[in-house]
C-alpha cells in the first residue's frame, strides 16, 4: 500500500531538533561550556517519539507496532552491536597503554622542522585507529599542549592541527560511530565506503600536510617518553582485516581479544578482572549513542509510515527537476548532513537522522550506496570539526584555554575535505558498462 505523501508527518524529527539545538543555545547564552551537551539526545527525542505516536493514530497506522519495528530493526541492532564492541576495544586499547604508547611513538619520529603536519599525522592515526575524535582530543591535545609551550607555537595551530588530525579518523576509521552508522544506514560494506572516502580525504590530508609545514617555525620536540612499538599491534591488526573485508563485528571481536591478551602479557598489573572491567566500561560508554540508535530507528519507522520520507522525495524531486542527475542527489546529501549537524552539533545524530532520506535521494539519482555512505559521513564531520559549539572544538578549547571561535579557523583539514568533496562530486562520473541512471 502507497503512503500518501504528509509534511505534518515530519514535525517530529523537527521538534526533536529544536528542542535538542534550543537547550544547547539557552545553556551556551547561560555560560555553561558544553551547552550543547545539557539536554541529552536520547532524552530530547521522547517528545517527538510521542508526537509521532499521536499522528501515526490519527492517520490509522498501527503506532506502537510500527515504533517496535523500526527500534527492532536487524540493521538498527547490528549497528548498537558494533557500538558496544567498538566501544569495549577502545576502552582496553587505552587502558592497556596502547594509546600512549602509539601518541609517544609517533612524537618521537618527529623532525624538528615538522612538528605541526607531525601531530596532525600522529592525532590521525590514533583516531584511525580508536574510532572516535574526542579521544583522540583527549589523549593528543595535552601532549600537544607541552610541545607548543615548550617550542613557543601557537596554541591555536597546534589545536587546529590536532583537531584535524581527529577528524580524519573520525571520517574514516571503520570503528568510528560515524562510519558505521553511515555504511549501515546506506547499505554500503565498509570496505567499499573507506576506499571511496579515502579518494577523497587523501588530497585533503596531503594539502593540510603541505600546508601546516609551512606554518610556524622549526621548533625542538621534546622527548617523547618510551614506549613499546609492540602495543601498536592491535590497532594495525583490526585496520588489516577490516581492509580484508572480514565482517566487523568480526574484526572487533578479533581486536577486543587480541588488545586483552597483550594487555594481560605486556600491561604491568592488568589482570583479568581489569580486562573484563574495561569491557564493561566501553559498553557504558557507548550507551547513550545506543539508546539513541535504538529510539531514532523508532522514530524513523514512524515518519515513515506516515508520509514524513514520501513528502520529503517528493520536494527533492520538484526543487531537482532538470536536474535530476548524480550531482543533484550528491549536493542535496551533502546539505542534508551538513544542515543537520550544525543543528544538532553531532556528526553521529546527524548521520542517524537523515540515513533514511539520504539512501531514498541514492536510489533517486543513480548514487552507489558506498558514494552515498562517504559524502553523508565527510559532511556531517566537516560541520562537526568547525562549528564552535560542537564538542571536540569545546573540549580542546576548555583543555588549553583558548576561544573556541578561534579554534574553528584554524581546523584546515576540514575546510579542505570540504573543498576536496565539493571537487570530487563536480568531477565528471566514470560511464559505466550498462547505463542504467543518466548522470549529469
Amino acid at each position: 500500500m502507497s503512503v500518501r505523501p504528509s509534511a505534518l508527518a515530519l514535525t517530529p524529527l523537527l521538534l526533536f531538533l529544536a528542542l535538542f539545538f534550543g537547550a544547547g543555545l539557552y545553556y551556551t547564552a547561560q555560560g555553561e561550556p558544553m551547552g550543547f551537551y545539557q539536554l541529552r539526545a536520547p532524552v530530547a527525542i521522547l517528545p517527538a517519539l510521542a508526537l509521532g505516536l499521536w499522528l501515526a493514530r490519527r492517520r490509522g497506522v498501527p503506532a506502537q507496532p510500527t515504533l517496535l519495528a523500526g527500534m527492532g530493526d536487524s540493521n538498527v541492532m547490528l549497528m548498537c552491536l558494533i557500538f558496544l564492541l567498538a566501544g569495549a576495544f577502545a576502552v582496553v586499547s587505552k587502558a592497556i597503554g596502547a594509546v600512549d604508547a602509539v601518541v609517544a611513538l609517533g612524537l618521537g619520529a618527529l623532525p624538528a622542522a615538522l612538528i605541526l603536519p607531525g601531530l596532525f599525522l600522529v592525532a590521525s592515526f590514533v583516531s584511525l585507529s580508536i574510532g572516535t575524535s574526542m579521544g583522540t582530543v583527549a589523549a593528543v591535545v595535552p601532549i600537544a599542549l607541552g610541545v607548543a609551550d615548550a617550542s613557543g607555537l601557537d596554541r591555536v595551530l597546534v589545536l587546529g592541527a590536532v583537531l584535524g588530525g581527529a577528524m580524519f579518523g573520525d571520517n574514516l576509521s571503520i570503528i568510528s560511530d560515524t562510519t558505521i552508522a553511515a555504511t549501515r544506514s546506506q547499505g554500503a560494506e565498509m570496505r567499499d565506503k573507506f576506499r571511496e572516502n579515502f579518494k577523497i580525504a587523501a588530497p585533503a590530508a596531503i594539502a593540510t600536510v603541505i600546508l601546516l609545514a609551512t606554518l610556524g617555525d622549526s621548533v625542538p620536540v621534546p622527548e617523547a617518553a618510551e614506549a613499546s612499538p609492540w602495543l601498536v599491534l592491535p590497532y594495525v591488526l583490526v585496520l588489516v582485516l577490516a581492509l580484508t573485508g572480514l565482517d566487523v563485528v568480526l574484526v572487533l571481536g578479533i581486536g577486543l581479544v587480541v588488545t586483552g591478551g597483550f594487555g594481560l602479557a605486556m600491561a604491568p598489573g592488568y589482570g583479568a578482572v581489569d580486562f573484563v572491567g574495561d569491557i564493561y566500561a566501553g559498553f557504558e560508554s557507548m550507551v547513550e549513542i545506543t539508546l539513541l540508535s535504538i529510539l531514532i530507528g523508532g522514530l524513523a519507522a514512524l515518519i515513515k509510515a506516515t508520509g514524513g520520507l514520501a513528502w520529503l522525495a517528493q520536494a527533492i524531486a520538484r526543487f531537482a527537476r532538470g536536474h535530476t542527475g548524480r550531482r543533484s542527489g550528491e549536493f542535496s546529501i551533502a546539505a542534508l548532513a551538513a544542515g543537520t549537524d550544525a543543528l544538532t552539533a553531532n556528526n553521529t545524530v546527524a548521520i542517524l537522522v537523515t540515513g533514511s532520506l539520504a539512501k531514498d535521494i541514492a536510489q533517486r539519482h543513480g548514487i552507489s550506496p558506498r558514494r552515498a555512505a562517504s559524502i553523508l559521513d565527510i559532511f556531517a564531520c566537516v560541520v562537526q570539526g568547525v562549528q564552535p559549539y560542537g564538542a571536540q572544538i569545546l573540549l580542546a578549547a576548555s583543555l588549553a584555554a583558548v576561544s573556541p571561535l578561534a579554534l574553528a579557523g584554524s581546523v584546515h583539514y576540514c575546510w579542505l575535505l570540504a573543498l576536496s568533496a565539493i571537487v570530487f562530486m563536480l568531477w565528471p562520473a566514470r560511464k559505466a558498462s550498462t547505463p542504467a541512471t543518466p548522470v549529469d
